[in-house]
């Protein structure tokens, strides 16, 4: 006796996925180099860090800690005047950039930047050139 194949009765799935458009004003930027991070970035971030060696978030909670990134302090979204803005670099260690200044930005999400100032609701003004 012969057996025969049963088809499935289940539709078949797509083999592909849709994929999201990013929307950030990095879509289309395949490496940091093309967003603004080469040779020129590197040079002043060293230099920064040589004269700001200490991260400043740690030194507000008393603590002595290395920096190892220079963070800008407003989100620049690739505007050349903001990012290459000295007033808008503040130096930390990764565990602080790569924690509460991810978080602090998060909740940064519709407040207005109003000139030189970040202002993150009617009472509270944080100065770019502190």
């Amino acid at each position: 006796m012969k057996l025969s194949t049963l088809k499935y009765p289940m539709q078949q799935l797509r083999n592909t996925l849709p994929v999201a458009q990013p929307t950030s004003w990095r879509a289309g930027k395949e490496s940091s180099t093309k967003r603004g991070y080469g040779y020129k970035w590197q040079q002043a971030r060293a230099g920064y860090l040589r004269s700001n060696p200490l991260c400043v978030y740690c030194a507000q909670s008393g603590r002595t800690t290395e920096a190892t990134v220079v963070d800008h302090r407003v989100p620049h979204r690739g505007d050349q005047k903001l990012f290459w803005s000295k007033a808008n670099w503040q130096a930390l260690c990764k565990p602080c950039h790569d924690g509460e200044k991810q978080r602090e930005e998060a909740r940064m999400v519709g407040d207005a930047i109003d000139g030189d100032h970040l202002i993150s609701d009617a009472s509270e003004r944080h100065f770019i050139g502190e």
